[in-house]
């Protein structure tokens, strides 16, 4: 499983969408990613999602989410 905690870059002002890509890109077959972010990543689950990607969206407390996102076997 990888994991990126983006909540610092997004602190940074910056944008984590070419780092989020590239750690999709190097997923090993059957390996998950999870996101951590200080939202819900609505935009980023429709992304995914229509590259076959299934998400489970947990809100970890203070307005935290940890977004699992895998494909389906």
């Amino acid at each position: 499983m990888a994991t990126l905690d983006v909540r610092p870059l997004l602190a940074d002002g910056l944008e984590p969408f070419d780092q989020i890509m590239s750690a999709v890109g190097q997923l090993s077959p059957g390996e998950d990613l999870v996101i951590v972010a200080p939202f819900e990543p609505v935009p980023l689950e429709g992304v995914l999602g229509s590259q076959g990607f299934a998400f489970d969206a947990v809100e970890i407390g203070d307005g935290d989410w940890r977004v699992t996102f895998s494909r389906p076997a």
